[in-house]
């Protein structure tokens, strides 16, 4: 077995997970739903990402098939996010279409990061421009923009962020707010590369404790809302994809000042 880091780790037992899901209860896989009705086989295709999910978080585990692995979900993320998102984006409301794009867009971010620490010979030498920096500074971008919208949500759905904040937490709309800024403010440092590192690392912390505080205790107790499952699921694929993309800054200085 081969152990790129503890993001890595995370992130593959996550896909194993979401492959499992999606094969027994496709509704509730948002990485790969929703499908456009028009599409023709729309449920093999929600299969075949569930089963894609399944083989590359096993293959990831398996030094010889690793590379593979990630290179399988690295084009099938991006084929997904240009065949099934982007072509709506123009056709929806903008939050909605922003919904569909950008927690598609942090999980192809993580799949870029590992398929550049698994890249074999032949792919740094056919397709350099997607591995090596290259890849690392895209897969970032694609975070950092990621994290921007998210906190942007917090301030165009206050309405609907609220009553997500625990009841035991006071000043719930300062919350939203809060959280909102720190999510823009996480975004904008890893574009620029101010504190790149600290800004990863903080905001796969607020997407756990999202996890933890807010999703978990909602299904904890009981709740058979297939949207509050679905978010959930969705909420442990963005945690372990933050993870990967924290990772990918380890041997960069926690307060770096350019680290794109």
């Amino acid at each position: 077995m081969r152990i790129a880091s503890v993001g890595h780790t995370v992130f593959s037992v996550t896909m194993i997970g979401l492959g499992i899901v999606g094969l027994l209860y496709r509704d509730f896989v948002p990485v790969w739903n929703p499908i456009p009705a028009n599409v023709p086989a729309r449920a093999l295709f929600v299969y075949l990402g569930a089963l894609i999910s399944l083989t590359s978080g096993i293959g990831l585990f398996v030094p010889s098939m690793a590379n593979i692995a990630a290179r399988l979900l690295l084009a099938t993320l991006l084929l997904w996010l240009l065949l099934f998102r982007l072509p709506n984006f123009l056709h929806e409301p903008l939050f909605a279409a922003c919904w569909t794009v950008f927690p598609l867009a942090v999980m192809l971010a993580a799949a870029w990061v590992l398929y550049v620490w698994f890249a074999a010979d032949w792919d740094r030498k056919h397709l350099s421009f997607v591995n090596s920096n290259n890849g690392l500074r895209i897969a970032r971008v694609l975070y950092g923009l990621s994290l921007i919208f998210f906190g942007m949500a917090h301030f165009l759905a206050v309405q609907a962020t609220t009553p997500l904040v625990p009841n035991w937490l006071p000043a719930h709309l300062f919350w939203a707010y809060f959280t909102g800024s720190t999510f823009i403010a996480a975004g904008v440092a890893v574009l620029i590369g101010l504190y790149a590192r600290l800004a990863t690392t903080l905001s796969a912390l607020q997407i756990g404790l999202f996890l933890v505080l807010v999703w978990i205790p909602i299904v904890a107790a009981g709740s058979k809302v297939p949207f509050q499952w679905s978010e959930t699921i969705l909420n442990t694929a963005l945690l372990a994809a933050a993870w990967v993309i924290a990772d990918s800054y380890r041997n960069t200085p926690w307060l770096a000042a350019n680290s794109r």
